[in-house]
């Protein structure tokens, strides 16, 4: 172990030189051993909303007034999902790492936003009493052109560092619908309708389960599988993601 760390002490400098790396942000050398694909100073200015949310859904309030009290949304009618907690605003450097993460091939980057996701929410409670974590599916299509989903990286890693254990392959996405970038609230609901299902519904049955994604934009795609679950049995399902846009 000792001549191990010796040699990284003496290796990783030449290595630095020689094959030098350079942040994915700011074009900063990555000099520490510990620095993957984004230097710690980056990772560092990464905002988090740290004032109150609406309880159930996670809309960010920005006044203390408003703490422990519905939105309008929420008031107008509730989600299937029991609470929903995002880390921050998908802006600034969290929706650089998270685009980072998703389309440019550095999925490594996930184990980092769990981490960070897992830190900030914990205290909030989210994953306390969960039978089990669930990601939200792709269609094997999509899956096969990106060749991951973010979301089952982000719950993989998010299971160990809960001890939550992971549930692959119950919810699955049955039908291929056209990206959701371009469309209006409403749009997005009827084209998700009926796109995901549960196989092997026992798994479920009774249990309180977590849906990880990596973006809420309207929460279509949240509600849509949440009620699937529930449906199949589910006593209470909670949503996490990494941004919410605004």
């Amino acid at each position: 172990m000792k001549l191990r760390f010796g040699l990284s002490r003496v290796i990783h400098p030449v290595t630095v030189t020689v094959f030098p790396s350079f942040c994915r942000l700011c074009g900063r050398a990555l000099e520490d051993p510990e620095e993957k694909i984004i230097c710690t100073r980056c990772l560092d200015r990464v905002e988090f909303h740290r004032g109150p949310v609406c309880p159930v859904c996670g809309r960010f309030y920005h006044q203390a007034a408003a703490a422990g009290h519905l939105c309008g949304q929420c008031l107008e009618q509730q989600p299937p999902f029991s609470r929903h907690r995002s880390l921050g605003p998908y802006s600034g450097r969290l929706k650089e790492v998270i685009l980072l993460f998703k389309y440019k091939g550095c999925e490594s980057l996930g184990r980092v936003l769990a981490l960070m996701a897992y830190e900030h929410l914990a205290t909030d409670g989210l994953f306390e009493g969960l039978d089990f974590i669930l990601p939200v599916p792709l269609h094997r299509k999509r899956e096969k052109v990106r060749g991951f989903n973010q979301a089952e990286l982000l719950s993989g890693a998010l299971s160990g560092l809960s001890d939550v254990p992971l549930l692959h392959r119950v919810l699955i996405k049955a039908r291929n619908t056209p990206a959701q970038v371009s469309l209006e609230a409403t749009e997005r609901e009827k084209n998700l309708r009926g796109a995901f299902e549960v196989r092997r519904a026992g798994k479920i049955a009774g249990r309180t389960v977590l849906l990880v994604d990596d973006v809420y934009t309207t929460g279509s795609t949240l509600k849509e599988c949440a009620t699937e679950l529930l449906r199949a049995g589910a006593r209470e399902v909670r949503a996490m993601t990494l941004a919410r846009a605004v």
